[in-house]
């Protein structure tokens, strides 16, 4: 695979070909797959997955939840809804895909997730937001939640379920480009470890800021 100074030149390229604006600039990377029969399910990819060195901005959190959760939940995560709250956001469509679009991530608790996925579900489902065990992101009424979020605020979803291709965020360009490198690698090295022909089923990765122009990695 290739290495870690060869993706900090391609970091820095890209940075380099970044249109500034007033903002602060995610940057992306757009990988490529081949020879992955994403009909199969069992070969979807759905994972979380850490990056080293953090994503350089705030990761809001939301936790669907019950009193059993409250106090820690308020302590560690953006947002908390109740389950008494539930009610008045059923039909609050605009509401929903305003929350969805507000928080990057979702917890919920487990005793409660038939009503998380009967009030939110239409939302969250089709953006990908919604909890599941596969991610470790429902969770038990005794959870303590520290390490959980903790790992969520510095963690990616890698998903390729229907168009063989993954697009994640891997930093902001006002991250070095070392560390930018290390997330990259460290989104890589987890692909190349679980896809079924390994280096060979990426087909190219791309990296580019927000605005930028993108720079051919592999």
């Amino acid at each position: 695979m290739i290495e870690t100074k060869d993706i900090i030149l391609k970091v820095k390229d890209a940075l380099a070909k970044n249109n500034k604006k007033k903002f602060s600039q995610s940057v992306d990377l757009s990988i490529g797959l081949k020879g992955v029969d994403l009909k199969n399910p069992n070969n979807a990819i759905d994972e979380l997955v850490a990056l080293p060195k953090g994503k350089g901005k705030q990761v809001k959190v939301c936790a669907l939840i019950d009193k059993e959760l409250q106090t820690v939940a308020k302590n560690l995560c953006y947002k908390v809804i109740l389950v008494d709250e539930f009610p008045k956001w059923k039909d609050n469509v605009k509401g929903m895909k305003k929350l969805a679009n507000e928080c990057d991530m979702f917890i919920a608790q487990s005793t409660i997730m038939p009503k998380i996925a009967q009030t939110f579900g239409r939302i969250l489902g089709p953006r990908n937001k919604m909890p599941s065990p596969k991610t470790g992101t429902i969770v038990l009424p005794s959870s303590k939640l520290d390490n959980l979020i903790d790992r969520l605020t510095k963690s990616v979803f890698l998903r390729a379920k229907k168009a063989p291709s993954i697009n994640v965020i891997v930093g902001t360009e006002k991250m070095t480009p070392e560390d930018i490198s290390a997330n990259v690698f460290a989104v890589l090295d987890f692909l190349v470890r679980h896809l079924p022909e390994k280096e060979q089923s990426i087909k190219h990765v791309y990296i580019k800021t927000t605005m930028g122009e993108s720079v051919k990695i592999m």
